[in-house]
């Protein structure tokens, strides 16, 4: 099950030392931690790094208590990176390792995002020695074309 806003957040501050049971949290602060996730969520969302995180469509954000819709294999890197974006604000220095979770978390992620492109190969390219010459085929035949179309009209996109 996903994770509410609230659990995020509160699991951020935990991390910087700020944790619910030795500091009551205000709700201006936990507001505006949320901010900070909605922007962080959004800069990412932004970057390809798509986790299904309802990004607000207004500057009011989103509610504590909505679930996030987050992987809970991304939690970890949530946490720890909105953590380091907090810190400064409450003037904590964030740990070494938290530094390392949240990069790594962040790398994991963006990895998951990122596609290598695909390259189809030309008609120009030649087969290569292993070729027979009597099969008059000596280039590589360009890959058909993944879209096909049926007899009754053009593709159209809307």
């Amino acid at each position: 099950m996903a994770y509410t806003c609230r659990q995020l957040v509160e699991a951020a501050f935990e991390e910087i030392g700020l944790a619910s049971f030795s500091v009551d949290l205000q709700p201006d602060q936990l507001q505006s931690a949320l901010r900070k996730l909605d922007m962080m969520m959004a800069e990412w969302n932004g970057k390809g790094i798509r986790l299904g995180y309802p990004i607000p469509a207004t500057a009011l954000g989103n509610d504590l208590e909505a679930f996030s819709n987050i992987p809970d294999s991304a939690n970890n890197a949530v946490v720890t990176n909105l953590a380091v974006r907090l810190a400064p604000s409450y003037g904590k220095t964030v740990s070494m390792e938290t530094k390392v979770a949240a990069r790594m978390g962040y790398d994991v992620l963006s990895a998951r995002a990122s596609k290598i492109p695909e390259y189809s190969i030309s008609g120009m390219m030649p087969r290569g020695a292993g070729n027979k010459p009597w099969k008059n085929d000596t280039f590589v035949t360009p890959a058909d074309d993944p879209l096909l179309v049926g007899n009754d009209g053009e593709l159209e996109l809307y």
